[in-house]
């Protein structure tokens, strides 16, 4: 019987086949939340669903954006725009 390494993301329990993989994600996952919180802080009253959701989507884009603050074109449709739905919410102190 062969043991087979895996690594799980603490946050939602998505599991990796390489560590590196998971680093990725789990970097990924905590920038959504940075998002998140900066969208709830600027925005009052936002929908908090609506948020993170956003929030993961800016996260899962980052490259694009980078290229868009730096005035480099960035094209809308090079831009991740399916709902993900494989992505827990992120837990945060406040819930």
């Amino acid at each position: 019987m062969a043991v087979v390494a895996k690594w799980m993301c603490d946050r939602d329990n998505t599991m990796f086949d390489t560590k590196k993989e998971a680093d990725a994600y789990d970097q990924m996952l905590e920038l959504g939340e940075q998002f998140t919180a900066l969208l709830e802080q600027q925005i009052p009253g936002i929908d908090e669903v609506k948020a993170e959701e956003f929030g993961i989507f800016l996260a899962k884009n980052k490259e694009i954006l980078i290229q868009a603050c730096k005035g480099k074109p960035a094209l809308l449709a090079d831009m991740t725009t399916e709902p993900n739905t494989n992505v827990t919410p992120l837990k945060t102190e406040a819930g």
